[in-house]
This record gives C-alpha cells, structure tokens and sequence, in this order.
C-alpha cells in the first residue's frame, strides 16, 4: 500500500513540473547551440591580421627554378624601389600567379620575393576564405588586403589559390557554394581596388590546378603574370641537393652530381625529402656520415615504397626474378634508359622491380622511344609466357602503364598504325570521349592494341634470342637480390646479345592490310 502511494506521489510531483523541466531543458540547448555559433563564427571582435615572422627566405637560398626567379627578379625590384619605375611610366602588375607540380618551391619564391623587397609578408590558405556561414570569408579576405596596405609595401601570398578561386557555375548552388563565390567576388573587387602609386600591396598565389580556375582571375588587370615553376634540371637539382646538404656530412662514396642524374622528375621538396631520409638511416644504423646506400635507400622509398615483410614462397621468388630479368634485359636490349637496379625484394605494392635513370634529360620522346618504352614494360609479361608458358597477376601495372602510352600515341600523338586504305594517315584526335564518335574511338582502340601486340611479339623475340642472359640474370637475382648497375652491365657484357630481332615490325604492321574487326562497316 505505501509503495503505490510513492508511486503515485512521485508521477503527481513530475506531471506537476513537466513544464518548468521543459524550459529548462530547451534553454540548456539554447545555450549550447549558441556557443557552437559564437565558436564558429567568431566573437564581435574583428580577427587581427598580422605579416607573417618566420624566418626569410634568402633571394640565394632558392635554388632550381632559376627561369621563375628571372621573372619574380622585377617584382622585387619594384617593391624595393618604386620610384625607379614610375619615372618611366611603368606600373607594377597587380597578380603573380605561380603554377606548376607540388613541391616545386612556390611558397619559398613568395617568402623570397618579400625577402629580397624588404617589405612585410603576408600568408594566407584559400581554404580560409570558404567558411560555412555566407560573408564569412570575404570579410577575411578585406582585413587581409586592409593590414597590408596599413603596411605600405608588402606582398600578399594566397596559398591554394584555386580553393577560393575556382571556376563559378553561374548558379545559386547551396550555402558552401555561395560562401565561395562571394569570396572569390570580394577577392576580384580587392584585386581591382589597388590605387597605383608607390605605396601598394603585389599578391602571389600559388596553384596546382591552373586549369581550373575562375577565367575572371585571369585577366590583365588581376593576375596580370604567370609563372610555371617546373621541377628543376639536372644542373637544379645538383644545387638544390647541396643547399639541403649543407650541415650533413656526406661519405666520400656519396656523389651528388651522380644523385640529380638519376633523380629526373623530383621537385625540390621531393630531394630535400631524401636528403633528410638518408640522414635517419645513416643514423640509425650508427654511421657518422651519409653513405651512399643511405640515400639510394631513401630514394627507393620515396619512389617504389618501403620493403615488405613477404614470405614468398620459391617458386613465387623464380617467377618475380624471371619477370624483372625480363625487364631489365628488354630495357638494355632497346636502348631505352639503362637499368639502374633491379631488386626481387618486395617494396611497397610490388614484389620486385626495375629501376632506370636517363643519362640526360630530355623533353620530347620520339616514335621510337615511345615503342621501345612499351617493348620494355611488357618485358616482364614476355618472360613469364617464355619461361613458364603462362602468365601472372604481377603485371597488372605494367599492362596499365602500356595501355596509358598506347593510347596517348593515338590519340594524343598522332603516332598510331595506320588502319583502312594504304597511305592512309594515322589517328590524331583529342582522347576525349565527347570529341569521339563510336567508330573513331573503336578504330582508336584497335589502333592501340595493334602498337601493344606487336610490342609484346618482339619482346618475345628478343628474349627467346637472348634466353641464356635471361636465366643468367634471374640466377643472379635470386642468389643476391639485388643488382647494381654495376652487376647489370657485367651480366650483360658476358653474353653475346641480338638486339635486332624483332626490329620493323611496326612498320610491317602499318604496311599490312587492317584486320577485318577495324575496316568500317
């Protein structure tokens, strides 16, 4: 009896109280909400812009790029002595934007430029101007430009340009999109309001995708120069790996210039990257100074990946070798970069692989090339159907690779077989598919697949002709592991190799009637 009047007391108490529990309860959500909107958006105290204080990049510190520098070399003037300019007429560009592959030193040419100037230095991302709440980012984008011209000179740097500055869609679109375009609106405003005299602000940004942004931005007025920083030459490379040297000691087996040789491609950040690499692994292997398989070490990381922990079982190991020997001897074979080394330990996703270094750089790639490139890449493949009489899964990059270049060829190169009458010349066509119908994109295909089959014939030749060097590489690879370039030439130069087999096919093919799958129907 007395429990259920407790009971009943207790709901009487609650549906009595109901209501003040409610707005209690509703006005403790209030309250959370409005914190998380105070968070977001900020107090009423306007955000403070300061230039930035980390430490200046010297105009000598920046080293490969030396073409960028040449055309930064009269903004920096400008700022540093206006007068000199306007005296003759000539009136600074409002934009600098520099474009090209990541890790390539944008950001330091910026800090350079002010540096060199002397003037204030101001940073910001363009993904800080994009908030989730619409006028947000404009109204960062006018304390920005309004601190700087507090200043007097200064340089601007917007990092990631095409965060804020990508192209419109001309639409209304959602919250976020709107909150983009009025900041990429507040952005060309800023852009056109500079007043032309010797006080005045230059902004730099920096973009990796060009391509897409606002056509707006890139108009005379606005961003009036462009810049691409492209990663460096051979020359570059050398001067930036001994800029980033400089404070490691260095094994007297370690040749730098022997280094930018073979690292064609990297950008600054990249080598700088292997350089700091090379340096742990010295250390924790206990040495005083770099050697030179330190750094090789650090480089195959960077490129292949680090060494897996695979247990292959013996056959697996006779198939991997067999399949790098392939590749090793067809590149050799062609004239093609020669092998650097070729290592059946596993890295990364691969199982083995086949490492090359150019003797130059070079910019252009002939018909040639192209094809013995191909010939090279299915050289694995080919010693796999060879030896084995099958073939394996392992190749599947290989064959991505060879279907990447022979479409190019087509469709990008115009270096195709010529298919249908004789004489006929061979396809050239964007490879994009609304430029394409379905026959010029099958006769596309079809062209592609007839560089690809007789790539992989002559591989098959060439390596049936040179069967005794194959097995003597893959011996060696499965005995030692890993071959040096060193290894490779001696195992070439004790066989007496056929590099001819196998040449003209091509143009036999081109000769040739077209199949009857690409004669139009």
């Amino acid at each position: 009896m007395t429990q259920a009047i407790t009971a009943s007391g207790i709901q009487e108490f609650f549906f009595d109280w109901y209501p003040v529990f409610g707005v209690f309860f509703m006005a403790c959500l209030l309250l959370v909400f409005l914190r998380l909107m105070r968070s977001t958006v900020g107090s009423t105290k306007p955000e403070t812009v300061k230039a930035s204080k980390t430490e200046p990049v010297l105009w000598e510190e920046v080293q490969g790029v030396d073409a960028a520098k040449d055309e930064l070399m009269d903004v920096a003037e400008w700022l540093r002595d206006p007068e000199r300019f306007a005296a003759l007429g000539a009136q600074p560009p409002r934009g600098v934007l520099l474009f090209g592959p990541p890790g390539t030193g944008k950001t330091m040419l910026a800090r350079a430029v002010a540096a060199q100037a002397g003037v204030d230095f101001f940073a910001a991302s363009g993904s800080s101007f994009v908030e989730m709440f619409v006028g947000r980012g404009a109204a960062r984008i006018r304390r920005l430009f309004k601190e700087a011209r507090k200043s007097g000179r200064a340089v601007i740097f917007i990092d990631e340009l095409d965060a804020v500055g990508g192209a419109r869609s001309g639409g209304g679109g959602d919250g976020g999109s709107s909150e983009r375009e009025q900041a990429l609106n507040q952005l060309l405003v800023e852009l056109d309001g500079f007043e032309r005299d010797p006080g005045t602000v230059i902004v730099i940004a920096a973009s990796n995708h060009v391509d897409k942004l606002d056509r707006a931005l890139l108009r005379p007025g606005r961003f009036d120069r462009q810049v691409l920083v492209s990663p460096p030459d051979r020359d570059g490379r050398e001067a930036i790996l001994r800029a980033h040297a400089k404070g490691k000691p260095l094994g007297a087996d370690l040749d730098l210039r022997d280094v930018a040789r073979k690292t064609t491609g990297m950008t600054g950040a990249q080598l700088a990257n292997a350089l700091n690499e090379g340096a742990i692994i010295a250390g924790r292997a206990g040495r005083p100074a770099m050697a030179r398989e330190d750094l090789d070490e650090a480089l195959l990381r960077q490129s292949v990946g680090s060494q897996q922990a695979r247990r292959l079982s013996a056959e697996e190991r006779r198939i991997v070798a067999y399949h790098e020997a392939g590749h090793a001897l067809c590149r050799h074979l062609v004239g093609g970069d020669p092998p650097e080394i070729l290592s059946i330990i596993p890295r990364g996703p691969a199982l083995g692989f086949v490492a090359s270094s150019p003797e130059e750089d070079s910019y252009l790639e002939s018909r040639e090339e192209l094809q013995n490139e191909i010939v090279s890449l299915l050289g694995g493949r080919a010693a796999e159907e060879e030896v084995f009489g099958t073939s394996y899964s392992g190749a599947s990059g290989d064959l991505a690779r060879v279907h990447a270049v022979c479409k190019q060829m087509v469709g990008e190169f115009g270096m195709g077989v010529a298919l249908g009458a004789e004489g006929a010349p061979p396809i050239a066509l964007p490879t994009g598919d609304y430029a394409m119908s379905d026959r010029t994109r099958r006769d596309v295909d079809v062209a592609a697949m007839t560089l690809a089959r007789d790539a992989h014939r002559r591989a098959r030749a060439l390596l049936a002709a040179n069967r005794r060097c194959l097995d003597d590489l893959a011996a060696n690879a499965l005995e030692r592991e890993t071959l040096t370039r060193e290894d490779l030439d001696h195992i070439f130069a004790a066989h007496e190799l056929d590099a001819e087999i196998g040449m003209g096919a091509v143009e036999r093919a081109a000769a040739a009637p077209a199949p009857e799958s690409a004669k139009p129907k």
